[in-house]
């Protein structure tokens, strides 16, 4: 018995067709290729990257747009977003230019910001590869030596915070760095004209002086630490009864509410005067390019 689905069967062209290397519709191999030593092979980004590099042409790509939006990721704290962009941001900037260099210094932030400090290590040290003088440098090395520090390497983390100030003087959250280490390795004096030059070129907080009052403490000099450290609660005080007007449109009541507040670094601090609980100490990582 014949199947009746035989009689209706579509007959479809039987042209010729199109050579085996027709160029409109053949992946070239080689532009596919990956090292499997390199390459992790459960990486599901490795085909993307590969194909938007050979699809989407650098010119084609505004690199500084792109930082952008990266940016706009860590404003939202959205890292992991941050991270991917600021990536391909490197990517397709020009080979060792500024643009890639102020990419990797973002993209070491934002792993800072997830507390992947192996990671941002590597991203900071990529962009002092590209250029160790540069603009960006000064960023690059004083926040090095925040994720080393947070790594545990504190020695290498003085020789880059030693290395930002000297290739910008007038960077006032290197100096603080530099003077945060300097009281680890027990040179206090050393540390006070350091935390002197940060407050001079600018960087007035409560953070920066409880660190001048410590060191000056180990210093030696008692009544001095004493009137600095007043000084660090008196304007901890002040900072945080400014953001609460901020929040809540009105000043606090008698006794009013304390809260986290504080100027400084990644993640703020809880506030403490003298005789209570101390406030975490920690280096200063600097933010984004252009933050």
């Amino acid at each position: 018995m014949t199947d009746e689905r035989d009689d209706d069967r579509h007959e479809f062209s039987a042209g010729q067709g199109v050579d085996a290397d027709y160029e409109e519709f053949t992946l070239d191999p080689e532009e596919l290729d990956a090292d499997p030593t390199t390459v992790d092979p459960v990486d599901s980004r490795v085909l993307t990257d590969i194909l938007d590099r050979r699809n989407v042409g650098s010119d084609e790509v505004d690199v500084e747009q792109l930082v952008d939006v990266g940016l706009s990721y860590m404003g939202i704290n959205r890292f992991e977003e941050a991270t991917e962009t600021f990536e391909r941001a490197a990517q397709f900037a020009e080979e060792d230019s500024l643009d890639a260099q102020e990419a990797w210094v973002n993209k070491g932030a934002a792993h800072a910001e997830l507390e992947e400090f192996d990671q941002a290590i590597g991203a900071y040290e990529e962009a002092l590869r590209i250029d160790d003088s540069s603009e960006h440098a000064a960023t690059a090395e004083t926040n090095l030596a925040y994720a080393l520090w947070e790594s545990g390497r504190g020695e290498q983390a003085l020789e880059h915070a030693e290395r930002a100030v000297e290739t910008d003087p007038r960077f006032a959250e290197a100096w603080y760095n530099r003077g945060f280490l300097l009281v680890e390795r027990g040179l206090a004096e050393d540390a006070v004209s350091c935390f002197d030059n940060a407050i001079r070129l600018g960087y007035r907080n409560a953070d920066v002086l409880e660190e001048k009052a410590r060191a000056l403490e180990e210093a030696g000099d008692h009544e001095q630490a004493e009137e600095v450290a007043d000084r660090a609660d008196e304007l901890r005080q002040e900072t945080e009864e400014q953001l609460i007007d901020e929040q809540t449109g009105q000043a606090p009541g008698p006794g009013g509410a304390g809260g986290r507040g504080g100027a400084g670094g990644r993640g703020g601090r809880g506030s403490g005067g003298r005789g209570d609980e101390q406030p975490e100490r920690e280096l200063q990582g600097e933010g984004p390019e252009g933050f």
